[in-house]
């Protein structure tokens, strides 16, 4: 196991890493510090420890998005195998249905409440 020293929001971490991981350790790193910067460049959040909640909400927003959308593509080419592709799936967007949708507004609202002043998610 190797070890890389990394900067997150210019503090300085020792992260472990496995050997021949390195290159996708340091970009999960920028990944991370750079929303981390953004949501302490808005200037709505100083507490480095609300910046990185904030981050990693919507870093895992992002993926649950991803996968919601490949799941959808993967029913989608289940159900019409042959059927030409859509402009939602040649953008990579899948389009939300009614319920998702909403579930995804009540997701939101919750994380607005829990978040009070600090700013919202989105």
């Amino acid at each position: 196991m190797k070890q890389i020293e990394v900067q997150i929001l210019q503090q300085s971490y020792l992260l472990a890493c496995p050997e021949g991981q390195e290159s996708r350790l340091l970009e999960a790193v920028e990944r991370v510090d750079t929303a981390m910067t953004r949501i302490r460049d808005a200037g709505k959040v100083r507490a480095r420890e609300r910046i990185a909640v904030l981050a990693a909400l919507n870093l895992a927003f992002e993926i649950a998005d991803r996968e919601a959308a490949e799941l959808t593509a993967a029913a989608q080419q289940r159900s019409a195998p042959s059927a030409p592709a859509s402009a939602a799936s040649t953008t990579g967007e899948a389009p939300l249905n009614g319920a998702q949708e909403q579930r995804l507004q009540q997701l939101l609202l919750r994380l607005d409440e829990a978040l009070g002043e600090d700013g919202q998610l989105l």
